[in-house]
């Protein structure tokens, strides 16, 4: 983080709006290398993950290549007769226990990594379940993406991910979308010597708007209790209760 952004971060966890220091922060960091092998895309998750900190959120990341994430839309792949083992339940734990869900992911020929998909996929599989209120389980969660690479393709990757996320019931804050890429061709990743990637304006300044309006959000999901459960419960409108929709077969 260089030394402009420092004392700008510092500036605003000194006079920021609200306290922070409730919210819980998941980074799942979808790179294709297990730890410990070097993560470019970890470079740009530490930028959010200080600001987060810095602002008292505990934060947690997460590889999810470093477990085993069988296919399937199963809770728990390993209860069929199709996988021995299953760790995705134990990533959706944490999960369940966030407020602010970073999926990252480095672009692998314009596209999110296998890693991510794997995990929409899993994150998918849950989302017949409902919260306490009798919403979709994902309601009241904020969602954000960081995204790496040397080709074109963050905004590209950044819609799917972000609708994904809006689909299974995660609210987006504005503009929570940030990441680096390099020049087209083979060249320098993001923390390689030279890249230019940690001293790139852009990037910074936007995942730091990432980090803030992430925070903003959940701020104000968590103080009202998620999303009001009115017109959107699945059980409800299945009872009949359809919530002012008019159905035009309906003769009066």
């Amino acid at each position: 983080m260089s030394e402009q952004l420092t004392k700008i971060t510092e500036h605003q966890c000194k006079n920021a709006p609200a306290k922070y220091d409730d919210l819980k922060a998941l980074f799942l960091n979808c790179t294709l290398n297990r730890t410990p092998v070097l993560s470019h895309t970890r470079g740009v998750i530490d930028i959010a993950k200080h600001i987060f900190e810095a602002n008292g959120v505990k934060t947690k990341v997460i590889r999810p290549v470093d477990y085993e994430i069988p296919a399937g839309l199963g809770l728990d792949m390993s209860q069929t007769d199709e996988w021995d083992k299953d760790d995705w339940p134990t990533i959706q734990k944490e999960i369940d226990e966030t407020d602010i869900l970073v999926l990252c992911t480095s672009v692998w020929l314009g596209e999110k990594s296998s890693v991510c998909n794997r995990v929409l996929e899993r994150m998918y599989g849950y989302t017949h379940l409902l919260n306490e209120k009798g919403q979709y389980r994902d309601y009241g969660k904020v969602g954000a993406t960081l995204i790496t690479g040397n080709e074109d393709g963050i905004k590209h990757c950044a819609m799917n991910i972000l609708f994904s996320l809006s689909h299974i019931g995660y609210t987006i804050p504005p503009q929570v979308d940030a990441g680096w890429l390099g020049e087209v061709g083979p060249g320098p990743s993001y923390r390689d010597p030279g890249s230019g990637g940690p001293e790139n304006d852009f990037t910074n300044r936007n995942t730091t708007f990432l980090a803030w309006n992430c925070m903003h959000m959940a701020r104000l999901l968590k103080d009202n209790n998620g999303i009001p459960a009115h017109g959107n419960q699945p059980e409800v409108w299945d009872a009949g209760c359809k919530s002012d929709f008019k159905n035009p077969e309906h003769k009066v």
